[in-house]
Formats: C-alpha cells, structure tokens, sequence
C-alpha cells in the first residue's frame, strides 16, 4: 500500500510540474506561480518546481501590474474594479507563498499590494455603483440583473457605499419574474400536493406564490397544473388490472443424471447414468400504473399561452417464478431457485406512491427547463 501512495505521489508531483512549465510557456503567469507554490508545499526541494516559481514569479508580478496600469490608462469601464481584482492576487501569491517552506527558499520577500489594495476599493465601488445606475436605467430583467450585481460589488468593496443596498434591493425586485400559480384536482382522489415540484422551482429572480395570495404587484406569468388522475393497473379485464397481467411459457427438460458406479469389462470403474426429465413452466407477471397532470402556462398581461403540456407518471412492476412437474434432478439450480418463488402482487399504494413521485419528477423537469430560460 505503502508503494501505491508514493507511486502516486511522485505522479501527479511530475505531472504538477509539467502542468506548471506548460502554463509558464503558454503566459499564464498566475497560474504557473500557485502551481509551483503548490508542488513545494508538498515536496519542498522539487527542483522543477523552483525553477518553475523563480522564473514565473517576476513575470507574473509585472504581467499584473501592467495590466492594471494599461487599464488605467485606457479608461477601462471596469479599470478599478479589475485593478481590486489584481492587487488581490499579488496578495494572494504572498499569502501562499508564506505557507510554504518550500517557496520561501525561493521567494523570500514576496511582493504586496495592501495599500494599493485600499486606495482602489472605493474607486471600485463608486465605479461599480455607477454601471448599476446606468444597467437599471435600461429597464430590461436582464439588465436589471447585472444591475443586481453591480450594486453588490460596491457593498463588497465597501460596505453600505451610498445606497448599494437599497439599489439592490429594487434591482433584485425589477429583475424578478413573479409567477402566480394554482393548482386544480380534476378527480376526487386524494393524491397529496403537487406542491414540493414549485418549491424545487423558487430560486432567486424567480418568484412562484399562490393565485390566491395577492402580490403588490400584478404576476408577470399564470402557472395552472391540473391534477387528471390516475389509471392502476394495464390494459385488458378486471382482473388483469387489479391483480396484474401474467404470461406463461413452458419448456420440456432432460437431463443425464450419474446414479451410481460399476465394474466395467476392463475392470475400470464406469458411471451409471439416468435420463431424467421434467417439464418447467414460466411466469412473467407485470403491472403498470400511472397519474396524469397538465400544465399550462398563461402570460399575465395578454393572456397569451406561453407553453401547455401533458405530463405522465408511470410506476412498473414485475416478478418472475415457475413451476415444474416430473424429476427434479432434470433442472438446473437457477431453475429450481426460481420454482421456489411464490406469485405475489404488487401493493396497490406502493403503485401509487410511484406512479405520483414519477409525475413529480417529469413535472419538475418540464417546468424547470421552461423556466431555466428565464
């Protein structure tokens, strides 16, 4: 065992380093610095790996000042939002850096930028207050989104920076889509709730309350699911439905079967051998069960139909047995584990529970992929 774990080890520490020098090749700079850092945490006079962090650390330090500084200089719409990002990640390195014994020996004094790190937060966040005004402005839930995240960038950068939080708050509101919804039994069977698939649907910018609840403001979509009902059992007689529907099929056996020994002429002994023979047959029993709903969602202004399905939930059940007339010895030993199994029948509540936890899940699934646009 203990051959297996260094084994690994020295594999994915060469594979660290090749992944290393290949990010090194390609710039990524960054990415080729915390690799290097990660091998000589774990194997802190890996050579690769130093020569890795040696030679990548000062070009990453400089790739991301630079950047900064270009940004800057450009006026960038996002100059010192990207400039927190930077810094940030000088930050990060040092902090990495200090946490392994290994890179230590290489970098000893690792650059920071906590005081640049300061003085462009709140430049940040007035610059990210800003494209939140000018997204929500544009009045579209998507763009009402974006604000959303804008306004809680500027709270990250700086806490309670103007009126962040307020402006969240109502991009959170425009950015909502409010859904009423009711749900309808078209039967008198007591089937539960189809409630747990809208509750799998809420999420944020995503809203579902019952018709009957009135909002503050009126619901941009109508969700209506109407509960059909519910078939047991298959198609054919009565008894085929309640009991489930069996076919049979039967099989003539034989087999030579050693019943003792004798002398042969030779004075060898020889196997004395019987035919035996049975005759086997086959039961298959299944049973099927299944609810129905319907959705149709309505948009809440024209009342236009925006979709409207059909959804099937279906429970299946299914046993096998047999039984045998005739000598025993003719069948195998999966032959006669399967004659020692009595028909049974499936519970009618068992089928029922599956056949509405099915349609629960394909309800969930349609609605979902419907509302995953939105």
């Amino acid at each position: 065992m203990r051959k297996i774990y260094v084994l690994v080890l020295v594999v994915s520490l060469l594979d660290a380093c090749v992944s290393g020098k290949a990010a090194l090749k390609k710039g990524d700079y960054y990415d080729a610095v915390l690799e290097s850092i990660q091998r000589l945490r774990s194997s802190p006079d890996n050579k690769k790996a130093m020569a890795v962090l040696q030679q990548g650390y000062p070009m990453a330090i400089q790739y991301i000042d630079l950047n900064i500084q270009n940004g800057i200089t450009a006026d960038d719409p996002k100059k010192w939002r990207n400039a927190v990002k930077g810094y940030e990640q000088i930050n990060y390195i040092n902090d990495q850096i200090k946490t392994s014994l290994g890179a230590m020996k290489v970098i000893p004094k690792p650059s920071t930028r906590f005081k640049e790190l300061a003085d462009v937060k709140t430049k940040a966040a007035e610059e990210s207050y800003q494209a939140g005004i000018a997204a929500l402005m544009k009045n579209t839930r998507d763009d009402s989104k974006e604000a959303y995240f804008d306004f809680k960038d500027a709270n990250t950068f700086e806490p309670a920076y103007k009126e962040s939080i307020e402006m969240m708050t109502q991009a959170e509101f425009n950015a909502t889509l409010r859904v009423a919804y009711e749900e309808v039994n078209g039967t008198t069977i007591n089937y539960g709730s189809l409630q747990p698939v809208i509750n799998g649907l809420q999420r944020q910018f995503l809203s579902f309350k019952p018709l009957t609840q009135k909002d503050t403001v009126p619901p941009h979509q109508i969700l209506r699911i109407v509960f059909n009902g519910y078939q047991a059992g298959g198609q054919g007689d009565v008894t085929s439905l309640l009991k489930g529907l069996i076919t049979s099929s039967s099989e003539e056996l034989k087999r030579d079967v050693k019943v003792g020994e004798k002398k042969g002429p030779d004075g060898k002994t020889q196997d004395v051998m019987e035919t035996a023979t049975a005759r086997i047959t086959y039961f298959h029993k299944s049973k099927k069960s299944s609810g129905n709903a319907t959705f149709t969602i309505t948009d809440g202004n024209t009342s236009a139909i925006l979709q409207s399905e059909n959804v099937i939930g279906n429970a299946a059940w299914q046993q096998d047995w047999a039984t045998y007339t005739g000598d025993a010895r003719a069948l195998t030993t999966s032959q006669l584990n399967l004659c020692k199994v009595r028909e049974a029948n499936p519970s009618d509540q068992d089928m029922f529970n599956q056949a509405i936890q099915n349609l629960e899940l394909n309800l969930g699934n349609q609605l979902r992929s419907f509302y995953n646009k939105y």
